[in-house]
């Protein structure tokens, strides 16, 4: 079991930056056994996927936010990061946090669903 919030969302311009936590409860397994992402969800649009994390730390990015968006994790803190650089209009959106209990240490992480445990999102506006 796992409880995620998230935190750090707000207004930035275009081309500035934010940087977004994700604060995770684990109940019963360390967060070391999870694998972990991150999602957003614009207005009209469909959730989609912005990167995700596996638990040996291995990285997968979205094509639209490669190069400026970066994940990390922070096990003993129970702690999920997401840093946004370069902030664009079109990543304004909810984003998420997300986890799922992951037995295979290497598996490598993947951005097409499949996550158990979703935190309620924290809102970001890029707007000048």
């Amino acid at each position: 079991q796992l409880q995620l919030a998230e935190s750090g969302g707000g207004l930035v311009q275009p081309g500035g930056s934010l940087n977004l936590s994700c604060a995770a409860s684990a109940i019963t397994l360390n967060l070391n056994y999870y694998t972990l992402a991150w999602f957003r969800q614009a207005p009209g649009k469909e959730r989609e996927g912005v990167s995700c994390i596996s638990r040996s730390g291995s990285t997968v990015y979205a094509d639209s936010v490669k190069d400026r968006f970066t994940i990390s994790r922070d096990n003993a803190n129970e702690r999920l990061y997401l840093q946004l650089n370069k902030l664009k209009p079109d990543d304004t959106a909810i984003y998420s946090c997300a986890a799922v209990y992951t037995t295979d240490y290497f598996t490598r992480c993947a951005l097409n669903g499949g996550y158990r445990y979703w935190g309620q999102g924290t809102q970001v506006t890029v707007s000048s």
